[in-house]
């Protein structure tokens, strides 16, 4: 299979939010409800996008297989002030039907990197409580569960974020 990775352009936003929204219905099937997930629209993150790839508030790096685009992942500076010197990974997805190919951990250990050079000696992210393969995968790359909780509620559904830590002088 013919992998490349590249940074975003505002172009790709349209893309971008696409495969967010079709990774959305699948991977949260069950723990967002269905009538959020039925109505989320495929442009639904295309405006964040063009912001934060126009302005540089965050880093953004597609994967492509063949030359298509199948998975994006957003990373930056920290945005919580409790943890300011902390590199941040706001959202990774794939396509679904390219789940499970190794492409995930191809994009995250690019941005990993890039998070590294930008001279970060951790980085967070957050993971829904119950997206179990997410919480597995991401502790598989070395990050580990802490007890900072963030609760989002959609649809009259508390949802519970879990912040996961990566001490990158050990990767």
């Amino acid at each position: 299979m013919e992998i490349t990775i590249r940074y975003a352009k505002k172009e790709d936003s349209e893309t971008i939010s696409n495969i967010y929204a079709s990774s959305w219905k699948i991977a949260y099937k069950g723990i967002v409800p269905e009538k959020y997930l039925s109505e989320l629209s495929n442009d639904f993150w295309a405006s964040n996008f063009i912001d934060w790839i126009t302005t540089s508030k965050m880093k953004v790096k597609l994967i492509s297989a063949y030359n298509i685009v199948v998975g994006a992942i957003a990373y930056g500076n920290s945005r919580d002030e409790k943890y300011p010197r902390y590199g941040e990974i706001i959202s990774f997805y794939l396509y679904p039907d390219y789940y499970r190919r190794g492409l995930g951990t191809m994009l995250i250990d690019s941005a990993i990197k890039d998070i590294i050079k930008d001279g970060y000696k951790n980085c967070f992210l957050w993971v829904l409580a119950e997206n179990k393969s997410a919480r597995k995968f991401y502790e598989n790359h070395g990050f580990k569960c802490t007890p900072d909780l963030f609760y989002i509620d959609i649809m009259g559904k508390q949802l519970t974020d879990i912040r996961y830590v990566l001490d990158l002088v050990r990767v």
